[in-house]
């Protein structure tokens, strides 16, 4: 067996931990309706495999910080991607759904891939060269999210839906042998209990920086969540888009986060986080402020849906790495507790407004009251970081 690593992990692994927190998130949706017939059961009873999924992975994100910070990087990591290789191997064996659906939520665990490759970027980097080093992260880490549930329908295709998670055993395998020999600790400050460590949430929540930092990051997350939940419905009833041009524009998004976050790697030295991410909320606010204007105007078709909303990408890839990075530079010896407290928030505001568009965007409201959320969810961040910026000069 090869020796444990003793020294920092490559950066190729910290994305390979990421992009697995991804996969495991959409991969197998284009699955979900041969699934619920396999398993003679409701369609409406297998989305709990996403709805569990991310409430999991909420709860998670607060727990697996604190414990990174108090038992080590690598411990925590090897015993998440060990339950997740065991959660998996029994989704894809599962022939009870009661039994895939409880197993398909300890999937969640693998978050801590997301969490601990953060928090492992700040315990070896300074704060610009953290924000360059997770710009850098997250994308090529986006690829997956857009990459995810075509290898997902494919394997469907020619194997079963139980291809997925055999495909999940396999990947989830490989990132445990990754995470032994290349994942050394970098965590030299350890606390000495769990309680200390939870004790120190007070300490970030009475910090009114890492609120701003948590609130821009919470509500510009929630602007995809957003687009993702309530765009399909516009695309292909309002606009007659067929499933595979929604696909196709739907991928702007991801082109422009992927653009503006190698764009944030390049000038994290030279310019301030605030900063950039000022730029990233200006940019949401004009796209959302351009579509909703268009679709006011009577203007309203695809061009002038999907071409403003691609500054939303621009925006959280500009946002995303460089709010991390602030608010783990706030109390470095918190970094897995700040990246784990700040996640959750952000996946349970996600999630909430995720249930809003459903209730606002209906075949019958149009366009307006989800252009409109966008908007609101995008000032809201704007507001929170020119707070910021207003707090550095005073």
């Amino acid at each position: 067996m090869p020796l444990a690593a003793t020294t920092p992990p490559r950066m190729i692994t910290l994305v390979i931990f990421t992009a697995l927190s991804t996969l495991s998130l959409n991969m197998f949706l284009p699955s979900l309706a041969n699934m619920a017939q396999d398993f003679e059961a409701e369609y409406a009873l297998l989305t709990l495999a996403i709805a569990g999924y991310l409430g999991v992975t909420a709860v998670l994100m607060m727990i697996l910080g604190p414990l990174s910070d108090r038992f080590g990087r690598r411990p925590v990591m090897l015993v998440a991607l060990s339950m997740f290789v065991v959660a998996s191997l029994v989704c894809a064996l599962a022939a009870n759904v009661w039994v895939f659906l409880i197993f398909r939520v300890l999937q969640g665990v693998v978050i801590a891939g997301w969490a601990i490759a953060l928090a492992v970027v700040r315990d070896t980097s300074e704060p610009k060269e953290a924000a360059r080093r997770i710009s850098l992260i997250t994308m090529a880490m986006s690829v997956a999210p857009l990459l995810g549930p075509m290898l997902g329908g494919l394997l469907d295709e020619l194997f079963g839906w139980r291809a997925n998670f055999i495909t999940y055993t396999l990947f989830g395998t490989f990132a445990l042998v990754l995470c032994w020999i290349d994942l050394g600790e970098t965590n030299k400050t350890r606390s000495e209990s769990f309680r200390q460590q939870f004790s120190g949430y007070p300490d970030l929540l009475k910090s009114a920086r890492y609120w701003g930092f948590t609130v821009c990051m919470a509500f510009s997350n929630s602007g995809f969540y957003i687009f993702t939940a309530g765009v399909p419905l516009i695309a292909v009833v309002m606009l007659g888009l067929s499933p595979a041009l929604l696909g196709v524009c739907m991928g702007t998004i991801t082109i422009g986060f992927s653009c503006s976050a190698f764009a944030s790697s390049r000038l994290a030295h030279r310019v301030s986080l605030t900063s950039l991410i000022l730029a990233g909320r200006f940019s949401s606010v004009i796209g959302a402020s351009a579509s909703l204007i268009f679709f006011l105007a009577g203007m309203g078709n695809a061009y002038t849906l999907f071409g403003p909303l691609m500054l939303i990408g621009v925006g959280n890839g500009l946002t995303m790495p460089n709010a991390n990075a602030g608010a783990m530079s706030i109390r470095p010896d918190l970094a897995g507790s700040a990246v784990g407290l700040m996640g959750a928030l952000a996946v349970g505001a996600g999630g909430a407004l995720t249930a809003l568009t459903g209730v606002l965007v209906t075949e019958t409201s149009g366009a307006v009251p989800f252009l409109t959320l966008i908007l609101v969810v995008s000032i809201i961040s704007l507001i929170a970081v020119l707070h910021l910026k207003w707090q550095e000069r005073n």
